[in-house]
């Protein structure tokens, strides 16, 4: 009886938008009581109050579904938001759960890492299997199987592709960005992007990435902190050939409205499970250095991304101590039950930039620097320079500026691909 009204309500909801040209968020806050809420939205509404998603244009996007078998690339942030002001506590409903709402074909679901809903391991391999509330089966999109293969997508018209990023070259959801992409072009499928905000597409910075040291956390020459969207890197992605062969992708992005680079959005659910508020997204482009090294940075703890430490660390300068241990999302983080010492930086200033002061001091600071940085340092950091920089003592400002003639040709190169100022 609940699942009939929620689709009748849909239905009801879409007519009324093409007929009145009325929101999304709006229909959905004023007709569908099964919808979850949760207070985190409170601060999306106060940054993004005329902000549309792309997810949330529904208008633009459900006539390119109609009569089509629709496969779906998303997690648990391919979320339609409620958007009126008249909630104090916005409203929002899942992308799949809508689309079957309204009567539409949805054959099946891939999930990127972490899973459908988004509550794997970093690196954890991703099973196939079956989505709980909808019943469709998911294919996973991690381990071996990061690309769709033909079988995947022969009896599919349409594949939409919905997921949060968080605009850091190592995030690896544009990895699976570019395989889609990818095996659509192949097999002459269109793919959709509903475009969703880059919380730190307010810069660029970073080393540009060396091709020769391409992996699935940094596959194109671009630096650390790209300032696209996934609509924009998409475009790129086409435009600079950086597919298989130099095939393209029949592409279509459903724009955000009212959104541009310097709007500070925070995500009304965490990306992924380690990624738990806007302080450790802010953070994720300067601390994710420590992946590559011998540092834990705060995996196992309830500060993800916003704390550094380790055993090895001068415990006479670093005075802040935490253990880590075995929790949902990080079953066995680095240094697990070990008093690491280092530094919580969960009230520190919003960075506009790379802070790579931390890295350095760190590895000063070391028991033995030998044993500082491992071989997963370099894919991160898209090539050796950046290591072999530290290891002869040049200064952050030094290494930054080493980083400018990259950064204008690479801002030159992306300016045809930008849809928002």
């Amino acid at each position: 009886m609940v699942y009939r009204l929620f689709k009748n309500t849909f239905l009801f909801a879409f007519i009324l938008i093409v007929s009145c040209g009325r929101s999304t968020g709006q229909i959905i806050s004023e007709n569908n009581e099964n919808i979850k809420e949760i207070d985190s939205l409170n601060s999306v509404e106060k940054n993004a109050q005329e902000l549309i998603l792309g997810a949330n244009n529904i208008e633009a996007y459900l006539p390119l579904l109609k009569n089509k078998k629709i496969g779906i690339v998303g997690n648990q942030s391919s979320l339609i938001l409620n958007s009126s002001l008249k909630k104090e506590v916005p409203t929002y409903t899942h992308l799949v759960d809508s689309l079957v709402a309204l009567n539409l074909e949805v054959v099946r679901l891939f999930s990127p890492e972490h899973g459908f809903r988004g509550t794997a391991d970093a690196g954890e391999i991703i099973v196939d299997g079956k989505d709980a509330k909808t019943g469709l089966p998911i294919i996973s999109l991690y381990g071996d199987n990061k690309k769709p293969n033909p079988a995947q997508l022969e009896d599919l018209d349409v594949l939409i592709f919905d997921l949060q990023d968080v605009g850091a070259r190592f995030y690896t959801y544009i990895s699976s960005l570019h395989y889609v992409m990818e095996a659509c072009a192949e097999n002459n499928i269109q793919l959709i992007i509903l475009d969703r905000p880059n919380p730190n597409g307010h810069y660029v910075d970073g080393p540009i990435l060396n091709p020769e040291h391409s992996s699935f956390v940094g596959m194109h020459p671009i630096p650390i902190v790209h300032g696209l969207t996934m609509g924009e890197y998409a475009q790129m992605i086409n435009g600079e050939n950086w597919l298989k062969n130099g095939v393209k992708c029949e592409l279509k992005v459903i724009k955000m409205q009212h959104y541009t680079h310097e709007l500070k959005y925070e995500l009304p659910v965490k990306p992924s499970p380690n990624l738990p508020n806007a302080k450790s997204i802010n953070l994720y482009p300067s601390l994710c250095f420590f992946e590559g090294t011998n540092v834990n940075a705060g995996r196992g703890t309830n500060k993800q991304f916003q704390v550094y430490g380790s055993p090895f660390l001068n415990k006479e300068i670093y005075k802040y101590s935490y253990t880590p241990e075995s929790l949902d999302g990080a079953k066995n983080p680095k240094h697990l039950g070990k008093l690491c010492y280092g530094e919580d930086l969960s009230e520190s200033a919003f960075l506009k930039e790379i802070n790579l002061n931390w890295l350095i001091e760190a590895y000063e600071n070391t028991e033995n620097k030998k044993e500082f940085f491992n071989n997963f340092f370099t894919k991160l950091a898209g090539g050796k320079e950046l290591q072999n920089q530290i290891e002869a003592g040049m200064t952050s400002e030094e290494i930054k500026k080493s980083w400018q003639p990259g950064l204008k040709e690479f801002k030159l190169k992306r300016q045809p691909y930008l849809l928002y100022k």
